[in-house]
């Protein structure tokens, strides 16, 4: 056996040995901050952010959430939302794989509220949503009406957001509880 399989066949059994082997738990671990700190910006934005927002004249608000919109795209969360997503991919696969372990329901339902509720919903939704009021002319007729079915049809979404990130975080909590 040269190295590469060795070093395949290590992590093998570090990822899919009876139970949640330590580098398993890691992840779990690493997901579940992930996925309350994905809960907690799309919580900030239900409970204030929008609201604040809409206390602003129509075309403030376009401009600030437009604003908003384009400096959400860092690294820094992108990393966040998107490799969290990433250790929800890996930590399903191991769910799967383990099916049968106490952890292992607890892990792939946290896992795929996650992926739904927050990364789906954000690409079906949430995005679709902000690159159309990118076109809104924050000065033009329709700025209130555009800004207002904009608001009632985003913040839904970003509750849905929300809860759906927070219980992630508890499942994956949880699995890491009835861990052996």
């Amino acid at each position: 056996m040269n190295s590469r399989d060795l070093a395949m066949d290590g992590l093998g059994r570090a990822l899919f040995t009876r139970g949640m082997s330590r580098l398993v738990q890691y992840l779990t671990l690493v997901a579940a901050l992930g996925c309350g700190l994905s809960a907690g910006v799309f919580f900030a934005f239900s409970s204030f952010v929008m609201p604040a927002l809409d206390r602003l004249a129509p075309g403030q608000s376009i401009r600030a959430m437009n604003s908003i919109n384009k400096l959400a795209v860092t690294p820094v969360f992108m990393t966040a939302l998107f490799g969290t997503a990433l250790a929800c991919a890996g930590l399903g696969a191991w769910a799967v794989t383990s099916w049968g372990e106490r952890p292992a329901a607890l892990v792939l339902a946290g896992c795929a509220l996650y992926v739904v509720g927050a990364i789906v919903v954000t690409m079906a939704a949430n995005v679709p949503l902000n690159d159309a009021l990118m076109n809104v002319d924050p000065e033009g007729a329709d700025a209130a009406a555009r800004w207002s079915s904009y608001l009632s049809d985003w913040t839904p979404w970003n509750h849905a957001r929300a809860v759906t990130a927070i219980a992630a975080s508890g499942l994956l909590i949880a699995a890491l509880r009835v861990s052996p």
